[in-house]
């Protein structure tokens, strides 16, 4: 599974688009999915400026699919 695929998943799985970020960075309360400066992926919590929970992968794949259900664990990123 690649970024594009993670996405069309989350969408179908009704996981709001709030919930999360497939861009990296430091986004308030959402799960991310970020490509790392040295070619790693890496999935986290991002909250008030802090990485949560970080997890580190070797490639795209490994990084998607944990992170589909990682996400789908919470109920409050679905929407209603």
């Amino acid at each position: 599974m690649n970024k594009n695929e993670l996405e069309c998943q989350l969408q179908q799985a009704g996981v709001c688009s709030a919930a999360y970020s497939l861009d990296g960075g430091l986004p308030n309360e959402r799960y991310v999915l970020s490509r790392e400066p040295n070619g790693r992926w890496a999935v986290y919590y991002s909250e008030r400026g802090q990485k949560t929970g970080l997890r580190d992968f070797d490639s795209e794949s490994s990084a998607c699919h944990f992170f589909f259900e990682y996400i789908l664990q919470d109920s409050t990123t679905r929407q209603k």
